[in-house]
């Protein structure tokens, strides 16, 4: 049995080197058939805008398969585990590696530090291209893929709730006592219940109040028609601040920034649960890498003396498949505030790590 971890400086290479040509090849060919299929339901939409051309097709693809590549990530280096795995196990090398004293757990140690590695590239990539790359091409939809404007400190739709009532304007100008609201709608509620709609062309801040023009008011409850008034004040402690917040997308901002996205989100006490969740994720989803070695070793031990190669390769892609869906499904219930961010984030990273540790034990340990 020898003694170190790694099994000698040739064979690791070699497995590293075949792990990474493998699961880099799949994922080439996953953007590309991906791509492929997107582009061909965007492009309609993009060229039907006058002056874009196949410069903005270029464009989209550049801005998309950034996205692309930070999704299917270990989808390829599960695919990628996988199909070494079987090349090794067609090939009697791992029955080789064995009957030379190596473990399953030094027999797997060079692909855990490659699939390291590839995780280490996933972060970065991820902070400095999907992010920016993400922001860029939401700006871009949100006009429908026409030019986008120039930032002019203009908030649209933005929703202010105080107790049970809720505020929302279309167009948010100005800061501080200076904020003008444009096209205002309040709705006051009592005990869960719609009591009064109010709607203002233009609306700002009076001393401690909103001061609202052009108002028309409805009662829902009674439903005798509108009234109409020059100006009314609702809204009373509702700070100007509260109209500049802009919804935070997680997905466009990096690590760092979104770190200090919720830290401003939290002193103006809103709740930073979701985005926790998914900064959290930020760094468990690029470790996946670590675990599609450790459950995708069924495809070369556990099962290896009956010979079923496709029934082997096939269990080990339901356990990397599995822990996709309760990835996802742990993020979800982050993002609702069902489960605790680093519950969300982390629980099924530890929960499949335990998993693929307890099935190579049993096996082969």
């Amino acid at each position: 049995m020898h003694l170190q971890f790694f099994p000698s400086r040739q064979v690791g290479l070699y497995m590293g080197k075949l792990f990474l040509t493998r699961s880099f090849a799949v994922l080439a060919m996953l953007v590309l058939v991906l791509m492929t299929l997107d582009l061909l339901g965007e492009s309609g939409k993009i060229l039907e805008v006058d002056g874009n051309g196949q410069g903005d097709l270029w464009r989209y693809i550049g801005l998309r398969v950034p996205q692309l590549i930070a999704r299917f990530m270990p989808f390829a280096v599960l695919l990628g585990t996988l199909i070494t795995f079987t090349t090794l196990s067609q090939n009697s090398e791992v029955v080789a590696m064995k009957a030379s004293g190596l473990s399953a757990h030094q027999i797997l140690a060079p692909m855990f530090m490659t699939a390291l590695l590839v995780a280490i590239f996933s972060f970065v990539f991820n902070d400095r291209v999907v992010a920016p790359a993400t922001a860029e091409l939401k700006r871009w939809q949100d006009v429908e893929y026409a030019a986008i404007p120039r930032e002019s400190g203009v908030k649209y739709n933005i929703w202010v709730r105080e107790g049970q009532d809720l505020f929302h304007a279309k167009e948010v100008r100005g800061k501080g006592n200076a904020t003008q609201l444009k096209d205002v709608s309040v709705y006051l509620r009592n005990r869960g219940g719609l009591r009064q709609v109010i709607h203002a062309d233009s609306g700002s801040y009076q001393g401690d109040v909103w001061r609202l023009e052009n108002v028309t008011s409805f009662d829902p409850v009674r439903a005798d028609g509108e009234e109409r008034f020059e100006e009314v004040t609702v809204g009373k402690g509702i700070t100007p601040d509260r109209f500049q917040y802009e919804k935070v997308d997680g997905d466009a901002l990096g690590f760092l920034e979104l770190r200090e996205a919720i830290a401003d989100l939290k002193l103006s006490g809103r709740r930073t649960s979701n985005l926790e969740a998914i900064m959290w994720h930020k760094i468990s989803g690029p470790l996946s890498a670590l675990l599609m070695p450790l459950l995708g070793a069924v495809a070369a031990f556990g099962l290896a003396r009956s010979g079923a190669l496709f029934v082997r390769a096939v269990i080990g892609m339901a356990l990397g498949f599995a822990y996709f869906v309760a990835d996802n499904f742990a993020l979800a219930m982050g993002n609702l505030g069902a489960y605790p961010p680093l519950v969300a984030a982390w629980a099924p990273f530890l929960l499949f790590l335990l998993i693929g540790e307890a099935v190579l034990v049993r096996t082969e340990e």
